[in-house]
């Protein structure tokens, strides 16, 4: 319990500096609320700081927390993989520790501050990168909050910049078949496994004999490469571990792709010549990119030519083709075929469809014809034909 005392009964301090004391339990720990001059404040401030104590809502006034530190603390208790890890410190050190709310103290942090931190980072981050680390700062905050190091959170009403996200052109089935056919044989079967089961990069380079059920049309995620050590890890989500099934161009690729290419001692169906898994950056970087780039040449000379003849051109390839266009390329001739976002975000791996939803929403057939349809279907089944709409002869304009 609380209490207020009388400093002024020390004969030493009598009449000396403000008159009551008070004091108040935190935690079991006495804690100094400050001396005042009439003791009826004094009463007023001891229920006041008990109050706080007994809603949650204390906080340490003495706390001399920085921005760095408290977003610091806060990332070492979540788990991050290596890279992961490595990035956010990255940041932290080059965008909040360097800037000028890195040093501020967290219970003297101002919200226009933070608007001002926003602004600052917006003039050379992308808006996305910005969004990312308001959000880690933003969570950091309130975290603090819960551990009463602020009463509350000064990230309120922070206007960050706005995303335009790009909308997917998917590559065609012919621009897909063209890549295929342009990459080094030991690739031709990842293109097409990639664009057929819908995989991330490294699920594509995990990919065993033994994942793979010819007889029943499945193929199975179980592990992912590591971009840095080509080691075998887990996949990115436990959603990430996913049966797929098998289509016939995937069967015959790969069937192909053993019958030139012999398994590595582990099962690894894509491996270099001795063995080993394949590296991320090679493969995305130096075999696929220069694929691209060829595709795109012989795109340039059969259009000249198309030209010359009066026949039709190919299709250009997208502005920036990487192996995540195989990934999209699966997403978009699944949903052009009615494959609703939930089965999509099943197969591609996904938490929810909700990005789903925001990546392809653009490519899903058309709702205005399928909510007419839905609406028509619904009113015949529950009033009959005779109450179905009017014929075009009662519509406006009709004969």
């Amino acid at each position: 319990m609380g209490h207020i005392r009388d400093r002024w009964r020390d004969p030493a301090r009598r009449g000396k500096g403000k008159r009551w004391q008070v004091k108040y339990q935190v935690d079991g720990r006495e804690r100094d609320g400050g001396a005042y001059d009439t003791k009826v404040i004094a009463q007023r401030k001891l229920v006041e700081l008990e109050s706080a104590v007994n809603r949650g809502q204390w906080v340490d006034p003495t706390d001399d927390t920085t921005v760095t530190e408290l977003v610091r603390a806060y990332v070492a208790t979540r788990r991050h993989k290596r890279r992961t890890a490595e990035r956010v410190e990255s940041d932290i050190v080059n965008h909040i520790e360097a800037t000028a709310i890195g040093t501020r103290r967290v219970a003297a942090l101002k919200p226009s501050e933070l608007q001002g931190w926003v602004t600052d980072r917006s003039a050379v981050l992308a808006p996305r990168t910005v969004r990312n680390l308001a959000g880690l700062l933003r969570s950091a905050l309130n975290a603090a909050v819960l551990d009463r190091v602020i009463p509350a959170s000064p990230f309120i009403k922070i206007t960050l910049p706005r995303v335009e996200r790009e909308r997917i052109v998917p590559l065609t089935v012919d621009q897909v078949a063209a890549l295929h056919d342009e990459i080094g044989a030991r690739y031709r079967a990842m293109v097409l496994t990639q664009a057929g089961l819908g995989l991330r990069i490294g699920e594509l380079l995990a990919l065993r004999v033994q994942d793979v059920d010819f007889l029943r049309r499945t193929a199975r995620v179980e592990h992912q490469i590591e971009r840095d050590t080509r080691a075998r890890v887990e996949p990115k989500t436990p959603r990430s571990r996913r049966t797929l099934p098998l289509p016939d161009m995937v069967a015959q690729a790969l069937a192909e792709h053993l019958r030139q290419f012999d398994p590595a001692a582990d099962g690894l169906l894509f491996h270099t010549a001795s063995g080993l898994p394949i590296d991320h950056d090679w493969y995305a970087n130096k075999v696929f990119a220069r694929t691209v780039a060829r595709v795109r040449e012989r795109i340039a000379e059969a259009t000249a030519e198309a030209r010359r003849t009066g026949k039709d051109a190919p299709a250009a390839l997208p502005t920036h083709v990487t192996t995540h266009d195989l990934r999209h390329h699966f997403a978009s001739l699944l949903l052009a075929s009615g494959s609703g976002p939930v089965a999509v975000a099943e197969l591609l791996g996904h938490e929810n469809a909700t990005l789903v939803l925001t990546t392809y929403g653009h490519l899903m057939p058309g709702s205005e014809e399928v909510a007419r349809k839905a609406i028509d279907a619904a009113w015949t089944t529950s009033r009959g034909a005779a109450a179905q709409a009017p014929t075009a002869r009662a519509l406006p304009g009709g004969s």
